[in-house]
């Protein structure tokens, strides 16, 4: 289990956490968190009406994104570089070949942006499906 210790790691903590629970109210069935290889890592493998869901997950603080007129200052979706999206392909691969899952069973990759209001004690989620 990952030990989270700074302040940014906590809030992706709990971004990851939303993001499950988010998930999970929406009828999906989490099949594993924070799935790791050499590569990288796949913050929750999902499933859904017999499709697999390989979620990366980006969470912010609501203030930090926005400035004193809510505006929007840092958009999350924009850290997902092209490196990045290959390592994350490569990291599903793996879990496919691990796991033994038939080549034919269909999956994607979600990315889902979790802002949270650390005032307000609130989240909230933005889903990209097929962000690959």
């Amino acid at each position: 289990m990952k030990v989270f210790t700074s302040k940014t790691q906590k809030v992706g903590e709990i971004g990851e956490k939303l993001a499950s629970m988010f998930l999970m109210k929406h009828g999906f069935t989490i099949l594993e968190s924070n799935f790791s290889t050499f590569f990288g890592e796949v913050d929750i493998v999902a499933e859904k009406d017999n499709i697999i869901h390989f979620v990366e997950v980006k969470s912010i603080r609501r203030n930090f994104i926005e400035n004193n007129r809510g505006e929007t200052v840092y958009n999350p979706v924009e850290n997902l570089h092209e490196k990045k999206i290959k390592r994350f392909l490569k990291t599903t691969q793996l879990y496919l070949l691990e796991k033994h899952i038939d080549e034919n069973k269909l999956w994607q990759c979600d990315l889902l942006v979790v802002f949270i209001d650390t005032d307000q004690k609130k989240g909230k989620v933005e889903v990209f499906e097929s962000f690959v």
